[in-house]
């Protein structure tokens, strides 16, 4: 048994008058909740008190046709009089058209074209609380409008469940006002524990549950996207059958007639599988239980393609909410949500407004065409995140879309299709190329759904996937022609539509062009310069994008001999980037169409393979060398060469020290650190890391390889590096060997953190009274006094004192080692290394 309610009952009607009255003053905010009927009741409402036309934008397509249709129906007028709709590629308005109901998208791209809505009185925001790229920018467009020139533009802003208060503040506090609705009681149950069998399969088992409990009214699921619906209704169907009930599936994409299939009462009971269209604005009478999968296709960013996509992700809890009153509009219902409650208390309360998350490209584009600046230029209800702006206007500029702040000829030609940037970019330049129809295609193949089979989803290449969409189109979308092609038929049908859509958009193209082929890879390339793509080895299927980062190609595609490619779609699979569609280019393309992003390096390299210094000169594209020679160095190159000979040493293990022998390098820092304590005025000191590698560039100078640099003399570098003053006063105060009276030169020892000392035997000090000096003698040598068997039997900086004090002791017990040797009674007057003369 169906109930039915009376429109002339419906909540709204409690305060129609004071949002008339709020809306004939300025701007209001209207909070009324799902089935309230503000969506139909409030735009005619407002027909006598306003002057010009009134836009109501819905955030769907879906929901601005069924609006307009209900308000027509109301008014008693045919669709087109004075209430019409105006989405995308699908126009039912006429010239008395005074209620015209668009998507925020048609309503974005308005403001872009004409920023004062010349003949508009009054714009709605209808179900603002799901905060869309374009309601964010309506609502700040149409304030900037306010505040210059249309202070008589209203404004109304409606949602469900939108915190008002904020909107209220950013509209200058103006008018609240709230509608309490009429909402039966819903039955929440949860899942008892998570469960992880397919969503098809809980469906059908939710489904069977709802049937035991007495079901007898239609059954609404919310499912994320056409693939579940599909499973759903696959899962479904012999349950369907039992139950006499009919399966309806419910989305955007569908025609006009489907989707009246969908939510107008039928004769029997339907089981109708929707993505999240039917969440708010749609009223489908006759639902009394919702199935709710608790997810949704969530718009954002995907970084290896640059285009937006859909993820699924939980919907919040006023998503869940909304849902469940889906079920209560005429009689209290029942919602089974497939989901935990534990779940449901973890989610946020509402979602992040789509300017926080998605790319803004496209919002910028129109921003620049409605006369701002940039994103920054404008006052939003959230402010764009400064990286995501910076991102937009990068891509916008590198597209030429946009230059020093202010749309081009090529922003404005963009402007007019009703694409993202970069596909928008495509078709452009493929209608001036000629090439619109295959640009057009490819343009609306990457905005859609993969068209192909599943078992045929490798990498494809992007002139081959539109070739054989356009055979597909001359046989009529014919269901045998699309198997043999590889392709689904209504996915590719519905790509021929939007492809023929942008093309129209583009405007009249250019003359056929000789090579068809090279003027459709310049367009892809036009609309994804920053998605050039090279192998990283010839034959290997991992490509280096210029923009950063790698996608693979599939293990399907072969590619030919091609090295370099177009990658206008790719997406992460199980963790791996893998390119989609791909289109082959030559390096000479990107030198025709993209020599900004070209640049010319000469590298000096050492390669250590063959020991030697290299010249490589390469031709950069981004983050991808297109070209890449080597040669060896010529005559005007040696300081260069220098340079990589160092830069490779330093890059060793022991860095450039290790070209040096450790011990002549201690000892000369040594030597010069001493002085540096003890004769500070000399302004010597001990070389650091930078000029040890100065050292090391003069002396690689004119060499070829490290290991002719390995054998340098290194002591008689440094030593030249000092000037003459300093080498004598180096070799007078810090010699590096000191002669004893006995005519042996000694090596004096420079150690860190030790004084200097030298070592010798006993006998060649004899006739030496005073400890050997440096440092222009402000530093006594530590003197290791050897015996016969150089072993030192005596360290000291104090000769004298060890002549007088230990000496005549030492005396007696060598004489008994040692008796051939002589040893003096006074040594400070005995002749160096005198022996003892035999007896006779």
């Amino acid at each position: 048994m169906r109930v039915a309610v009376s429109d002339n009952a419906l909540p709204i009607d409690d305060v129609i008058e004071d949002v008339v009255a709020a809306v004939s003053r300025g701007n209001a905010v209207l909070e009324a909740p799902p089935g309230a009927g503000k969506t139909t009741r409030v735009p005619p409402a407002l027909l006598d008190c306003i002057e010009g036309e009134i836009l109501v934008a819905q955030p769907r397509r879906l929901a601005a046709r069924m609006a307009a249709r209900r308000v027509a129906e109301q008014l008693g007028e045919r669709l087109g009089e004075r209430v019409g709709y105006q989405v995308r590629f699908d126009d039912k308005t006429g010239p008395n058209t005074r209620i015209r109901f668009v998507t925020a998208g048609i309503l974005a791209r308005r403001l872009a074209s004409d920023p004062s809505l010349r003949g508009v009185g009054a714009v709605i925001l209808d179900e603002f609380h799901e905060r869309h790229l374009q309601s964010d920018m309506a609502l700040a467009l149409i304030r900037a409008a306010q505040r210059q020139n249309r202070r008589d533009l209203r404004l109304l802003a409606m949602s469900a469940t939108l915190d008002a208060e904020p909107v209220a503040r950013f509209l200058n506090d103006c008018p609240r006002i709230a509608s309490e609705g009429r909402r039966f009681p819903v039955a929440v149950d949860f899942a008892a524990q998570p469960d992880d069998r397919p969503l098809a399969g809980r469906v059908a088992t939710a489904l069977r549950q709802l049937d035991r409990d007495g079901l007898d009214g239609d059954v609404l699921v919310f499912l994320p996207g056409m693939g579940e619906i599909r499973r759903t209704e696959s899962a479904c169907a012999e349950l369907v059958a039992r139950l006499d009930m009919m399966s309806v599936v419910l989305h955007g994409d569908l025609p006009p007639d489907e989707q009246d299939r969908a939510v107008r009462p039928q004769s029997r009971r339907r089981l109708i599988l929707s993505t999240n269209v039917a969440e708010t604005s749609v009223t489908i009478a006759g639902v009394v239980a919702v199935i709710d999968s608790g997810v949704a296709n969530v718009a954002s960013h995907s970084p290896w393609s640059g285009l937006p996509t859909l993820r699924v992700r939980p919907v919040s809890k006023a998503s869940a909410e909304q849902r469940a009153g889906r079920a209560g509009r005429t009689r209290p219902g029942r919602c089974v949500r497939l989901f935990t409650r534990h779940d449901y208390e973890a989610r946020p309360d509402n979602e992040t407004p789509a300017i926080a998350r998605e790319d803004l490209a496209e919002l910028a584009l129109q921003v620049c065409a409605a006369g701002a600046s940039g994103l920054d230029a404008l006052d939003w209800l959230d402010a764009p995140p400064h990286a995501a702006a910076e991102a937009a206007h990068t891509l916008l500029t590198r597209l030429g879309a946009v230059a020093h702040g202010r749309l081009t000829d090529i922003g404005r030609a963009m402007v007019g299709v009703p694409a993202h940037p970069r596909l928008a970019r495509v078709v452009v330049e493929g209608a001036a190329l000629g090439v619109a129809r295959e640009a057009s295609l490819c343009a609306a193949m990457l905005s859609e759904r993969d068209v192909r089979e599943r078992d045929d989803r490798g990498t494809a290449e992007a002139d081959e996937l539109v070739d054989r969409l356009g055979r597909l189109a001359r046989r009529k979308f014919d269901s045998g022609a699309a198997r043999s092609a590889g392709l689904l038929a209504r996915p590719a049908r519905s790509i021929d539509r939007v492809a023929r859509q942008l093309a129209r958009a583009a405007g009249r193209p250019g003359p056929r062009p000789d090579d068809p082929d090279e003027a459709f890879a310049r367009a892809v390339v036009a609309g994804f310069p920053d998605r050039v793509g090279k192998r990283r080895r010839s034959g290997e299927r991992e490509l280096v994008l210029s923009g950063g980062g790698a996608v693979q190609l599939s293990d399907a595609h072969v590619g030919g001999d091609a090295d370099l490619f177009a990658v206008p779609g790719a997406e992460e699979v199980r963790g791996r980037r893998v390119a989609r569609v791909v289109c082959a280019i030559e390096p000479e393309l990107l030198i025709d169409v993209a020599a900004d992003a070209l640049t010319e390096e000469t590298d000096v390299e050492y390669r250590a393979d063959d020991d030697r210094v290299w010249i490589t000169s390469r031709l950069r594209y981004d983050g991808v060398t297109l070209d890449e020679t080597r040669r060896p160095p010529n005559a005007e190159e040696l300081e260069a060469v220098a340079s990589a000979l160092v830069a490779a040493a330093a890059a060793t293990p022991g860095g450039v020290r290790g070209l040096f022998d450790a011990d002549m390098l201690g000892n000369w820092e040594n030597r010069l650190d001493t002085l540096a304590e003890h004769r500070p005025e000399l302004g010597l000191s001990a070389p650091d890391d930078d000029e040890l590698t100065r050292a090391a560039g003069e002396a690689a100078y004119g060499l070829k390889t490290l290991g002719e640099l390995r054998k340098t003399d290194w002591e008689q570098v440094l030593v030249q590096r000092l000037d003459a003053e300093a080498r004598r006063a180096l070799e007078r105060l810090a010699p590096v060997r000191v002669e004893l009276l006995s005519g042996r030169s000694v090596r004096v020892h420079y150690e860190r953190d030790r004084p200097p000392w030298i070592e010798s035997r006993l006998q060649d000090f004899f006739g030496m009274a005073q400890t050997p000096t440096v440092a222009g003698g402000a530093v006594p040598l530590v003197v290791h006094l050897l015996a016969p068997n150089q072993r030192a039997v005596q360290v000291t900086t104090d000769l004298a004192g060890f002549w007088e004090r230990h000496y005549p002791t030492l005396k007696k017990q060598l004489e008994r080692r040692y008796p051939k040797h002589a040893w003096p009674d006074d040594p400070t007057v005995a002749q160096p290394g005198m022996r003892r003369r035999k007896k006779r």
